[in-house]
Order: C-alpha cells, then sequence, then structure tokens
C-alpha cells in the first residue's frame, strides 16, 4: 500500500513539473526571453 501511494504521488509530482514547465516557456516565448539551462557543466541561452 505505502509503495503505491508513493508512485502515485511521484506521478502526481511529475505531472505538476512538466505542466510548470509548459507555462515557463509559454512565457519566455511571450515575452521573447531565452531560456538558461545547463549542459555538461556549460550554461546556455536558447530561444524558447
Amino acid at each position: 500500500m505505502e509503495n503505491n501511494e508513493e508512485n502515485e504521488f511521484n506521478q502526481k509530482l511529475l505531472k505538476g513539473l512538466y505542466q510548470a514547465y509548459q507555462k515557463m516557456l509559454e512565457f519566455k516565448r511571450y515575452k521573447k526571453n531565452k531560456v538558461v539551462v545547463s549542459r555538461d557543466g556549460k550554461i546556455l541561452h536558447l530561444e524558447p
């Protein structure tokens, strides 16, 4: 039972993070700002 509840929580958490990421990209497109990410220890500025 406990493992099932943890799995459900993780699924809800990932869904919420995905929605927040989508809203952030939508906002960045609207404001015409760049998205800052880190890849292999380097900072990149990307167009959304």
